[in-house]
């Protein structure tokens, strides 16, 4: 405890990390009562029926990420997604498009020019999106919009627009002048929020119906171990040896040190499972046209029951085979050899050039297929964790993309303080060890 508050005292000693600290802490703070102020036009009392559909399904995905803003009918309602959206897009784009490849190499300006195209595709994105929701809004809560005619929807797509917008303007103020992965720290936040709620609620449930205070103290141990193996999940890694050749100019002696390449265990962060939760609603959505069909429809229930065995089977192979796509298209090993060659560097007992990238290819096939059945298990502990009788709210904290996300967050927010400490000679955050940081969350903040 007294460690605690050594390292505390000496972050507020530090005047540029306090003030990236308060700066963050304002910008979140102004995030968070933005998500509470509901569009023009829109009767609150009629939205129960919304919000119970947006709490299920892929809704109830985007409504996480909101924080609660999606199934409030607020003007931040759309959140951070479309930006997330075009990230994903141009990432995509970046791998198969001679263009986009060229502009990555740039540098500084090529950089600027992609983040650039993400805003503008941004905007294109809430403009697709933002009408769809209002469609959904009026079919599930059909008394919910009290303002009449073309004013309303107007009126609505722009401040949805905007708000997505300022949004992603708040996440990159943090980036630029807070404490770092801006877009990444917004989604944590809107996680957290749902925290306090489900918590409350669990702890009720089981001193009502059963299993009492030593139940929901089993049930935190267990949290806290899933915790601990995500963040094992998280921050695995395999190092590769590189050594540099040494030259001797003059009397001084340059290169001829040992370095790593850091192969993460999970280098496709969560991307594989929003790209299978995506794809496991298909079936659901395609049925839909099909009322008459028998076989549609029992399609369309066995994708929609999260709990069945068919269901997560499916879940985690297509988890599975997403890590290792995602992996594939991320991590290029004829690049990293040509790289390591330009730089004099080689591999210890591997040549330079083909060789190299054959090496690191296989290692990362080799750690790819433990990293992505772990991926997968964790996909589907929410699962298992309301089997068990936990509250379905707080189990989506037992695992899945919530989970990954704020465990992720949280490292690399504390990397990015530790850093800070370090730089002017204070103890770091572990007396064991430096903390591990990782980019950001699935490469896109």
């Amino acid at each position: 405890m007294k460690g605690l508050i050594t390292t505390i005292r000496n972050i507020f000693r530090i005047e540029e990390l306090r003030s990236r600290i308060l700066y963050t802490l304002g910008l979140i703070l102004v995030y968070r009562l933005g998500a509470h102020i509901v569009l023009p036009g829109i009767d609150t009392t009629q939205l129960k029926g919304f919000q119970d559909q947006a709490s299920e399904g892929i809704l109830g995905l985007i409504d996480i990420f909101a924080g609660g803003a999606f199934s409030q009918a607020s003007i931040f309602a759309l959140g951070i997604m479309p930006y997330i959206s075009a990230s994903i897009v141009v990432q995509l784009l970046t791998i198969a498009v001679p263009y986009f490849q060229k502009m990555q190499k740039e540098g500084e300006s090529g950089r600027k020019k992609m983040n650039q195209i993400t805003r503008w595709l941004t905007v294109l994105v809430t403009l697709g999106q933002a009408p769809g929701y209002l469609v959904n809004l009026n079919a599930m809560a059909p008394g919910a919009i009290v303002m009449e005619g073309a004013t309303f929807w107007i009126t609505s797509i722009l401040i949805l627009m905007a708000g997505t917008l300022f949004v992603m303007w708040i996440g990159e103020r943090i980036t630029e002048h807070g404490i770092g992965n801006g877009i990444s720290i917004i989604i944590m936040i809107g996680i957290i929020a749902q925290l306090p709620m489900s918590l409350k609620d669990e702890f009720l449930s089981r001193l009502n119906e059963g299993g009492g205070l030593v139940m929901f103290l089993v049930e935190m141990v267990m949290l806290y171990i899933v915790v601990a193996l995500v963040i094992l999940l998280v921050q695995g890694t395999r190092r590769i040896p590189v050594q540099f050749a040494k030259k001797i100019v003059g009397n001084k002696q340059y290169g001829g040190v040992r370095q790593y390449i850091p192969l993460k265990v999970n280098a496709s962060g969560v991307m594989p499972i929003i790209f299978a939760q995506a794809i496991m609603f298909i079936p659901t959505t395609i049925a839909q046209f099909f009322p008459e069909s028998n076989a549609m429809q029992g399609v369309a229930g066995t994708f929609s029951d999260y709990f069945s065995f068919w269901y997560n089977l499916v879940f985690a192979t297509l988890i599975i085979l997403f890590t290792y796509f995602y992996t594939a298209i991320s991590v290029n090993p004829n690049q990293m050899a040509e790289d390591m060659k330009k730089n004099g560097g080689f591999i210890p007992g591997v040549k330079p050039g083909r060789s190299t990238a054959d090496f690191i290819d296989n290692v990362m096939s080799k750690i790819t297929l433990p990293g992505s059945l772990f991926l997968a298990i964790v996909a589907i502990m929410p699962t298992f964790a309301n089997m068990a009788g936990i509250n379905s709210n707080f189990a989506q904290f037992y695992g899945g993309t919530s989970l990954l996300i704020l465990v992720g967050v949280v490292l690399d927010t504390l990397q990015q303080i530790e850093s800070h400490l370090l730089m002017r000679h204070y103890d770091g955050l572990m007396k064991s060890g430096r903390i591990k940081g990782r980019s950001s969350v699935g490469g896109m903040a």
